[in-house]
């Protein structure tokens, strides 16, 4: 089939969009049964193949944004499974984490939090024809996250120092969120 016979909504930047999901379970597999793998100079290889995994399903997310922006090829489909693939990858990742003893559960159910909390917010505005964009607050909130995760998988020291940088951003990105959305909510 010829590229132009494919669905609109199958393109590139939803296809990357789409193998950020389809990375999570690696990356799961590779950091919880990471002691099948062993060790190379005291390095956890299993800990090594998530984080690489991580950061390529962390790299398909700026690529696929802007290659739907740049060539006009944003779609409902891209609107819907780009953040869903951004929340199950970093959810899934801190879950793991957690299991790991490597970030407190507390950190994780708040950051999980705010995610359902924007959601909502966003579902509401959308009912109210609103369409509520990523902040630049938002914005480094995720990339401190994914720095955080890949820290934290890594094992590298440093990892918890910047989680508490992400934990800030996400309380800060999610009132900001709340602020913005509050005449939204007094309907």
């Amino acid at each position: 089939m010829s590229e132009s016979k494919l669905p609109k909504a199958l393109n590139l930047p939803n296809m990357l969009s789409i193998s950020r999901v389809f990375l999570v379970p690696i990356v799961m597999v590779f950091l919880t049964m990471r002691t099948q793998f062993g060790f190379i100079e005291g390095v956890n290889i299993g800990d090594l193949l998530a984080g690489l995994v991580f950061i390529i399903a962390s790299l398909t997310d700026a690529a696929d944004g802007y290659i739907a922006r740049k060539h006009g090829m944003v779609t409902n489909l891209g609107k819907f499974i780009d953040p869903l693939a951004d929340k199950i990858m970093v959810v899934a990742a801190l879950v793991a984490l957690v299991e790991l003893h490597r970030v407190p559960a507390w950190m994780v159910v708040i950051i999980i939090a705010r995610e359902f909390i924007v959601t909502g917010l966003r579902m509401i505005a959308a009912s109210e024809g609103v369409v509520i964009a990523a902040s630049s607050g938002g914005k480094l909130k995720t990339v401190s996250q994914i720095v955080g995760i890949s820290l934290l998988i890594f094992n590298i020291p440093g990892g918890m120092l910047v989680m508490w940088l992400a934990m800030f951003l996400t309380l800060w990105s999610g009132m900001d969120y709340l602020m913005k959305s509050r005449s939204l909510l007094e309907k």
